[in-house]
């Protein structure tokens, strides 16, 4: 039986006089996949913020594991599509200050050592771990950046567009490497993204946002496509193209033709 993880309720926010989200009711279940898709200025990454308590909601409740959440934890895992390690440390390094924060307390530091091994060898990066952002890939770079979420063992991995900025082919791997990496951790995940097969092949729900101001939650398309996925088999498979085309139907006919009613 599943349980929420995420509860989110009524919510609002508000910067000054912009009104950027309006009436989010959203529930999570533990290890769902969710995508939050929507075009730009539709305040993905605002609610995405909201959940990992970077922001506080201007109305409305959020909820995690039966907490509400009122500031940011170690329950709650964030991939930035900037990769945001620090230059001057090594990849184990990087990990490694997310591990000491955690468990630094309870842990010796061979168990810390051990931990950080651990996220390295699961994103399959343990050969890189002694060098430093700027002696590896850009596709690299993220998957560290997920192993560092990943190795304060969160709840929830929040991911904000982690591969927004590569190039199709890398793109494509890690996309792969995430789904092997949820299979294995049984990772409760809400992610932003723009691409919509991305949506399709990662999610089991895929929340689409109305534009802003004032956005809420347009629509909700369930995926029923059986996992392990492969990307190759899809591509001709059916229903993989029913869900891509009802999520391009609301973000190019239903959200276009709102804004030119708006516009007149």
């Amino acid at each position: 039986m599943t349980s929420k993880f995420i509860d989110i309720s009524k919510v609002d926010m508000r910067f000054g006089q912009f009104h950027a989200l309006s009436d989010i009711n959203l529930a999570v279940e533990q290890g769902e996949f969710i995508t939050l898709i929507g075009h730009s200025g539709c305040g993905k990454s605002t609610l995405l913020n909201l959940i990992a308590g970077l922001n506080r909601a201007s109305s409305g409740v959020l909820v995690c594991s039966g907490r509400e959440i009122a500031g940011p934890g170690p329950e709650r895992g964030v991939v930035f599509q900037n990769h945001s390690l620090l230059p001057w440390l090594t990849c184990f390094e990087n990990i490694y200050l997310a591990v000491e924060r955690v468990f630094g307390g309870k842990e010796l530091r061979a168990q810390l050592d051990e931990r950080t091994w651990k996220a390295l060898e699961l994103v399959g990066l343990a050969a890189a771990g002694g060098k430093r952002p700027n002696e590896i890939s850009g596709g690299m770079k993220q998957r560290v950046g997920i192993a560092r979420a990943l190795s304060m063992e969160p709840k929830v991995l929040l991911m904000d567009e982690p591969f927004g900025a590569l190039d199709a082919l890398t793109r494509a791997h890690l996309q792969d490497e995430l789904m092997r990496i949820v299979a294995a951790t049984g990772a409760t995940v809400v992610m932003v993204t723009h691409d919509v097969d991305e949506a399709v092949l990662l999610s089991d729900r895929i929340v689409m946002m109305t534009n802003g101001p004032a956005a809420t939650v347009g629509g909700i398309v369930k995926v029923r496509l059986e996992r392990p996925r492969d990307r190759l088999a899809l591509a001709q498979d059916p229903l993989y193209l029913d869900y891509r085309t009802s999520v391009l139907e609301f973000l190019y006919q239903k959200q276009v033709r709102a804004a030119q009613r708006f516009a007149a």
